[in-house]
Protein backbone atom coordinates (compact mmCIF):
# COMPACT_ATOMS: atom_id res chain seq x y z
CA UNK A 1 0.00 0.00 0.00
CA UNK A 2 2.99 2.74 0.71
CA UNK A 3 7.32 2.03 1.17
CA UNK A 4 6.21 1.42 5.05
CA UNK A 5 4.15 -1.61 4.34
CA UNK A 6 5.15 -4.34 6.37
CA UNK A 7 5.00 -7.80 5.39
CA UNK A 8 5.04 -10.54 7.77
CA UNK A 9 4.34 -14.12 8.22
CA UNK A 10 2.10 -15.36 11.23
CA UNK A 11 1.14 -19.21 12.01
CA UNK A 12 -2.20 -20.87 11.37
CA UNK A 13 -4.00 -24.21 11.86
CA UNK A 14 -2.21 -24.94 8.33
CA UNK A 15 0.57 -23.24 8.91
CA UNK A 16 2.21 -19.80 7.23
CA UNK A 17 -0.05 -16.85 6.89
CA UNK A 18 0.98 -14.20 4.68
CA UNK A 19 0.19 -10.54 6.48
CA UNK A 20 0.34 -7.06 5.18
CA UNK A 21 0.71 -4.57 8.08
CA UNK A 22 0.34 -0.01 8.08
CA UNK A 23 0.47 1.78 10.88
CA UNK A 24 -0.34 5.55 11.26
CA UNK A 25 1.88 7.78 10.93
CA UNK A 26 3.70 9.28 13.78
CA UNK A 27 1.54 12.27 14.99
CA UNK A 28 -1.77 10.66 14.56
CA UNK A 29 -2.37 8.71 18.31
CA UNK A 30 -2.97 5.26 17.90
CA UNK A 31 -6.03 3.70 18.63
CA UNK A 32 -5.62 -0.14 18.35
CA UNK A 33 -5.18 -2.44 15.46
CA UNK A 34 -7.51 -3.28 12.43
CA UNK A 35 -7.55 -6.73 10.50
CA UNK A 36 -9.50 -6.76 7.46
CA UNK A 37 -11.02 -9.66 5.77
CA UNK A 38 -10.56 -10.07 1.82
CA UNK A 39 -13.25 -11.27 -0.84
CA UNK A 40 -13.56 -15.10 -1.65
CA UNK A 41 -10.64 -16.85 -2.55
CA UNK A 42 -11.78 -19.02 -5.19
CA UNK A 43 -13.22 -15.84 -7.22
CA UNK A 44 -9.75 -14.23 -7.25
CA UNK A 45 -10.00 -12.21 -3.80
CA UNK A 46 -6.80 -11.17 -2.31
CA UNK A 47 -6.01 -8.90 0.74
CA UNK A 48 -4.95 -6.73 -2.36
CA UNK A 49 -8.12 -6.24 -3.37
CA UNK A 50 -8.94 -2.19 -3.59
CA UNK A 51 -11.97 -2.39 -1.21
CA UNK A 52 -9.59 -4.15 1.28
CA UNK A 53 -6.91 -1.77 0.71
CA UNK A 54 -9.36 1.20 1.32
CA UNK A 55 -11.16 -0.04 4.24
CA UNK A 56 -7.00 -0.27 5.55
CA UNK A 57 -6.62 2.96 4.36
CA UNK A 58 -10.02 4.42 6.34
CA UNK A 59 -8.27 2.58 9.61
CA UNK A 60 -4.54 3.81 9.06
CA UNK A 61 -5.95 7.73 8.76
CA UNK A 62 -7.90 6.77 12.20
CA UNK A 63 -4.98 6.07 13.96
CA UNK A 64 -5.71 2.05 13.86
CA UNK A 65 -2.37 -0.29 12.62
CA UNK A 66 -4.50 -1.92 9.52
CA UNK A 67 -3.43 -5.60 9.44
CA UNK A 68 -4.57 -7.43 5.69
CA UNK A 69 -4.23 -10.97 5.59
CA UNK A 70 -4.51 -14.06 2.88
CA UNK A 71 -6.55 -16.60 3.56
CA UNK A 72 -5.96 -20.20 3.67
CA UNK A 73 -4.64 -21.37 -0.39
CA UNK A 74 -4.09 -17.68 -1.24
CA UNK A 75 -0.66 -16.34 -1.85
CA UNK A 76 2.01 -17.66 0.61
CA UNK A 77 -0.62 -18.70 3.08
CA UNK A 78 -1.19 -22.45 3.41
CA UNK A 79 -3.47 -24.97 3.24
CA UNK A 80 -6.96 -25.09 1.08
CA UNK A 81 -10.14 -22.98 0.92
CA UNK A 82 -12.51 -23.89 3.60
CA UNK A 83 -16.07 -22.60 3.19
CA UNK A 84 -15.35 -20.17 5.78
CA UNK A 85 -14.97 -22.53 8.27
CA UNK A 86 -11.27 -22.87 8.33
CA UNK A 87 -11.23 -18.98 7.35
CA UNK A 88 -12.34 -18.06 10.52
CA UNK A 89 -9.90 -19.62 11.95
CA UNK A 90 -7.33 -17.84 10.18
CA UNK A 91 -9.06 -14.82 10.93
CA UNK A 92 -8.97 -15.01 14.69
CA UNK A 93 -5.22 -16.30 14.50
CA UNK A 94 -4.28 -13.13 12.89
CA UNK A 95 -6.33 -11.22 15.47
CA UNK A 96 -4.24 -13.13 18.11
CA UNK A 97 -1.11 -12.93 16.72
CA UNK A 98 -1.48 -9.08 15.63
CA UNK A 99 -3.06 -7.48 18.49
CA UNK A 100 -2.75 -10.69 21.41
CA UNK A 101 -4.11 -7.76 23.93
CA UNK A 102 -5.96 -3.85 23.94
CA UNK A 103 -8.39 -2.59 21.52
CA UNK A 104 -8.87 -4.52 18.08
CA UNK A 105 -11.54 -3.29 15.05
CA UNK A 106 -12.51 -6.02 12.68
CA UNK A 107 -13.71 -5.43 8.85
CA UNK A 108 -14.34 -7.42 5.98
CA UNK A 109 -15.42 -7.45 2.06
CA UNK A 110 -18.16 -9.79 0.59
CA UNK A 111 -16.91 -13.49 1.96
CA UNK A 112 -14.66 -11.30 4.26
CA UNK A 113 -17.34 -9.55 5.82
CA UNK A 114 -19.37 -13.18 6.15
CA UNK A 115 -15.69 -14.16 7.94
CA UNK A 116 -15.62 -11.03 9.73
CA UNK A 117 -19.49 -11.31 11.20
CA UNK A 118 -18.50 -14.80 12.60
CA UNK A 119 -15.05 -13.34 14.30
CA UNK A 120 -17.09 -10.17 15.74
CA UNK A 121 -19.85 -12.35 17.24
CA UNK A 122 -17.00 -15.23 18.66
CA UNK A 123 -14.68 -12.24 20.56
CA UNK A 124 -17.38 -9.79 21.63
CA UNK A 125 -17.82 -11.09 24.78
CA UNK A 126 -13.87 -11.36 25.60
CA UNK A 127 -12.35 -8.53 23.76
CA UNK A 128 -12.43 -5.03 23.38
CA UNK A 129 -13.69 -4.44 19.84
CA UNK A 130 -13.78 -1.05 19.12
CA UNK A 131 -15.45 -1.13 15.91
CA UNK A 132 -16.35 -3.07 12.51
CA UNK A 133 -17.12 -2.23 9.23
CA UNK A 134 -18.72 -5.09 7.41
CA UNK A 135 -18.71 -4.10 3.24
CA UNK A 136 -20.90 -5.85 0.50
CA UNK A 137 -21.94 -8.63 3.44
CA UNK A 138 -22.26 -12.22 1.47
CA UNK A 139 -25.97 -12.45 2.91
CA UNK A 140 -27.14 -14.52 0.02
CA UNK A 141 -24.66 -17.02 -0.69
CA UNK A 142 -23.87 -17.64 3.18
CA UNK A 143 -25.09 -17.97 6.61
CA UNK A 144 -23.43 -14.64 7.91
CA UNK A 145 -23.69 -14.18 12.17
CA UNK A 146 -25.84 -11.87 13.54
CA UNK A 147 -24.16 -8.59 14.96
CA UNK A 148 -24.45 -8.81 19.07
CA UNK A 149 -27.07 -6.04 20.19
CA UNK A 150 -24.64 -4.41 21.66
CA UNK A 151 -22.10 -4.03 19.22
CA UNK A 152 -24.68 -2.29 17.16
CA UNK A 153 -23.44 0.95 17.15
CA UNK A 154 -20.19 0.10 16.69
CA UNK A 155 -20.76 -1.71 13.49
CA UNK A 156 -20.89 -0.20 10.27
CA UNK A 157 -22.67 -2.56 7.43
CA UNK A 158 -22.37 -0.66 4.03
CA UNK A 159 -23.85 -1.90 0.80
CA UNK A 160 -24.20 -0.84 -3.09
CA UNK A 161 -27.61 0.20 -4.11
CA UNK A 162 -26.96 -1.91 -7.23
CA UNK A 163 -24.68 -4.47 -6.22
CA UNK A 164 -25.67 -7.90 -8.91
CA UNK A 165 -23.02 -10.17 -6.72
CA UNK A 166 -25.07 -9.69 -3.17
CA UNK A 167 -28.61 -8.40 -4.18
CA UNK A 168 -29.53 -5.48 -1.62
CA UNK A 169 -32.58 -7.32 -0.56
CA UNK A 170 -30.47 -10.43 0.78
CA UNK A 171 -28.48 -7.85 2.99
CA UNK A 172 -31.77 -6.72 4.31
CA UNK A 173 -33.21 -9.99 5.02
CA UNK A 174 -30.29 -10.63 7.13
CA UNK A 175 -30.34 -7.42 8.49
CA UNK A 176 -33.89 -6.34 9.40
CA UNK A 177 -34.37 -9.09 12.08
CA UNK A 178 -32.01 -7.28 14.06
CA UNK A 179 -32.91 -4.12 13.36
CA UNK A 180 -29.63 -3.84 12.49
CA UNK A 181 -28.64 -0.46 10.40
CA UNK A 182 -27.26 -0.77 6.80
CA UNK A 183 -26.12 2.54 4.66
CA UNK A 184 -26.83 1.96 1.03
CA UNK A 185 -24.61 4.00 -1.45
CA UNK A 186 -26.63 4.93 -3.94
CA UNK A 187 -26.05 3.60 -7.60
CA UNK A 188 -23.17 1.58 -5.92
CA UNK A 189 -22.03 -1.85 -7.44
CA UNK A 190 -20.31 -4.91 -5.47
CA UNK A 191 -16.64 -3.23 -5.76
CA UNK A 192 -17.90 0.20 -5.99
CA UNK A 193 -16.26 1.18 -9.02
CA UNK A 194 -15.51 5.19 -9.21
CA UNK A 195 -16.94 4.92 -5.37
CA UNK A 196 -13.95 3.69 -3.47
CA UNK A 197 -13.52 7.61 -2.12
CA UNK A 198 -16.71 8.07 -0.48
CA UNK A 199 -16.69 4.36 0.94
CA UNK A 200 -13.38 5.42 2.67
CA UNK A 201 -15.28 8.76 3.91
CA UNK A 202 -18.14 6.62 4.98
CA UNK A 203 -15.54 4.10 7.03
CA UNK A 204 -13.82 7.28 8.42
CA UNK A 205 -16.98 8.78 9.95
CA UNK A 206 -17.83 5.78 11.44
CA UNK A 207 -14.31 5.19 12.89
CA UNK A 208 -14.37 8.89 14.15
CA UNK A 209 -17.81 9.03 15.64
CA UNK A 210 -18.08 9.47 19.41
CA UNK A 211 -20.32 6.37 20.54
CA UNK A 212 -23.05 7.00 23.78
Amino acid sequence: MNAQTERLTFTGSEGAIEVLRDVPAPDVSPRGVAVIAHPHPLYGGTMDNKVVQTLARAFVACGYAAVRFNFRGVGGTAGVHDEGRGELADMLAVVQQAAPEGPIALAGFSFGAFVASHALAQLWDGRRVERAVLVGTAASRFAVADVPQDAHLATLVIHGEHDQTVPLAAVMDWARPQQLPVTVVPGGGHFFHGQLPLLKHLAMRHLLSVLP
